[in-house]
């Protein structure tokens, strides 16, 4: 039977232990994260912590509703056991009706085509060969920008939090955050976990971009890139993507690009030969007329 567990009563420990055992683990689902991101979540639950679909929600204009947080790209249904297309349909069904709102992404192994249901991308980079054989697979307008060497750039890899936030803010990006976002953002920054690791880039003292990414088990996830006009001029971004690939080369994990249906940004994850996987963003309204 699927439970639908408010905050105040989940169980963190056996909660965060089928995130932990599941095929599907994602580092978003894990409860310290969740309490970072959230403004509040709940979570489905199925005999005792098998199986569980964590629930993010929020209040507007008086209705409830369920939502996919800035800084998280999959949830869904996690299990210690498989999850069939029939699991994962039965857990969406048991979302309680009081949520007139649902905006959320499942992950890559939940399998649903539903009512609702679309397909979204994203690029994944396995690093398990080393740096020369996945450098191969590497475009050659890729090639070419790293042929630079980027003499010019220093990588503080034990990046001051308050040095990227600061620049963060300050730069004009085409879709400006809220200030919730960005609070969640410092918050996931300024713990303790050393999953979430922050490098900022120099070029002759100054700041010119930075990366924050996480790491879990499998994977290294590409969370927020920044470049500065001056930084994106000295290509930057290749810069960090090379430098992580450098970091984990050899190792059994993929680099998590977090998708993107903007073909320019598909097209420079592509260039470092990321292979695509889709994962189902799920839709819903209810309009109660009173």
């Amino acid at each position: 039977m699927i439970e639908y567990i408010p905050y105040h009563k989940i169980d963190k420990v056996k909660y965060d232990r089928c995130i932990e055992l599941s095929k599907e683990r994602r580092i978003y689902a894990f409860s310290w994260y969740l309490d970072c991101v959230t403004v509040s979540w709940d979570v489905l639950v199925e005999d005792d912590y098998r199986s569980v679909m964590p629930l993010p929600k929020n209040v507007k204009y008086g209705i409830p509703y369920i939502y996919t947080p800035s800084w998280v790209q999959q949830l869904g249904v996690f299990s210690k056991q498989p999850v069939s297309a029939d699991k994962v349909i039965q857990f969406i069904r048991s979302i309680p009706g009081k949520f007139l709102w649902i905006d959320y992404q499942l992950n890559s192994e939940n399998n649903y085509q539903g009512s609702g249901s679309l397909n979204k991308k994203n690029y994944l980079l396995s690093l398990r060969s080393g740096y020369e054989e996945i450098e191969k697979g590497f475009n050659k307008n890729r090639k070419r920008i790293l042929n630079k060497k980027f003499s010019s750039l220093k990588l503080d890899k034990k990046g001051a939090n308050d040095v990227f936030m600061e620049n963060y803010r300050a730069l004009n990006k085409p879709y400006p955050l809220p200030d919730q976002a960005v609070e969640k953002l410092k918050c996931l920054c300024s713990g303790t976990k050393d999953q979430v690791q922050v490098w900022n880039v120099f070029s002759e003292g100054r700041f010119v971009g930075g990366l924050i990414w996480l790491q879990d088990t499998s994977r290294i996830t590409y969370l927020v890139p920044m470049a500065t006009e001056l930084g994106k001029q000295l290509h930057v971004p290749t810069y960090l993507v090379d430098a992580l690939i450098r970091e984990f080369q050899g190792q059994d994990l993929v680099l998590d690009f977090e998708g993107s249906m903007v073909e320019g940004v598909e097209k420079f994850y592509q260039s470092f030969g990321a292979d695509v996987e889709t994962y189902c963003y799920f839709k819903k309204r209810i309009i109660s007329h009173v």
